[in-house]
């Protein structure tokens, strides 16, 4: 997993030129990107999160855009539409900003469900279907989806089943102290992702994503994670648990985890680090545990702990 960990090496290095201090949420995009997943960033205004999507669009030279969320945007402004052309009689199609590698749909939430759902098919499927037409979307493709959590007025939350279609629910938060002091240096005369050159291309990334897929994953860890999604089921607080979506996606992940630290093989470690971006989101408690001021976090890091670690004996795989 040589080529993987230094693909990852180089892109950390790259997006922290104009990050700073977000190194474990910087490895969970990466994580998602090796995955073939998409992320939901929930996080206050003004944290970088345009600027996290920007850096990794840049680092890797490919094709960037960015759709401003708003109650007015038509599903047609983001998949494209079909345009009459006058000199040719006929109507010949337009893309829209689906077709690029990295789409940013900011604000997600401030769009009606008709147009969230214009991204469904894509995100599932790497497709658009535009006038009963199916064109194919360019690999590698990411969605990153912003909302913010402190402002609530006039946006429509995504419901739980389009909350699962993201791989990944995180969040940036605050810097620290000296980590914001770093950030006005670097932006004193000018800002920093405009000097940002490509070091990876799209091809090396496509060659990562099939060598991740390779990773061994031992029977214990598998029933390891399985247990993890299977008990999110019957929990005393939960009404909806992790969904087979939930398990694929704690396996692949686990997966790109474990090659961006240069294994072969899975550890339970891995899959302990990746399981709360994964399955906080995919969690929905019931009206009395929110009462108690219960949240997902709680239940799900409550799930892990009380469930045994496999303990792996043998040599690692070859």
């Amino acid at each position: 997993m040589k080529s993987v960990q230094a693909f990852a090496s180089k892109m950390i290095g790259s997006v922290e030129k104009v990050i700073v201090g977000k190194r474990q949420p910087l490895i969970l995009a990466l994580v998602a990107w090796l995955s073939e997943g998409h992320i939901l960033l929930e996080d206050v205004p003004g944290v970088a999160k345009t600027m996290l999507a920007r850096s990794l669009a840049r680092s890797l030279g490919a094709t960037f855009k960015r759709v401003q969320c708003t109650p007015d945007l038509l599903p047609t402004d983001v998949t494209g539409a079909s345009i009459f052309n006058m000199k040719n009689s006929d109507f010949e199609f337009r893309p829209g900003p689906i077709f690029t590698n990295l789409l940013l749909a900011d604000e997600i939430n401030r769009t009606t469900p008709r147009t969230q759902a214009a991204l469904l098919e894509a995100m599932a499927e790497g497709k658009v279907t535009v006038d009963g037409v199916t064109r194919d979307l360019q690999a590698p493709f990411l969605v990153i989806a912003t909302q913010n959590p402190v402002d609530h007025e006039g946006t429509f939350p995504l419901p739980e089943a389009q909350l699962d279609r993201f791989l990944m629910k995180f969040s940036l938060g605050y810097p620290s102290m000296e980590d914001e002091l770093q950030m006005l240096d670097k932006l004193q005369h000018g800002h920093p992702v405009e000097d940002l050159s490509a070091v990876s291309d799209a091809a090396e990334l496509l060659a990562c994503q099939k060598e991740v897929r390779s990773v061994h994953v031992d029977p214990k860890v598998r029933g390891y994670l399985l247990e993890i999604v299977h008990d999110s089921r019957h929990h005393d607080d939960v009404a909806l648990g992790g969904s087979p979506r939930a398990t694929l996606a704690l396996f692949r992940a686990s997966q790109a985890m474990a090659a961006i630290r240069g294994r072969n093989f899975v550890q339970p470690d891995d899959v302990k680090k990746i399981v709360g971006p994964i399955m906080n989101h995919r969690v929905i408690l019931k009206p009395e545990a929110r009462l108690r001021r219960r949240t997902t976090e709680q239940v799900v890091n409550e799930i892990v702990a009380q469930i045994a670690v496999p303990v792996l004996g043998g040599a690692a795989p070859a």
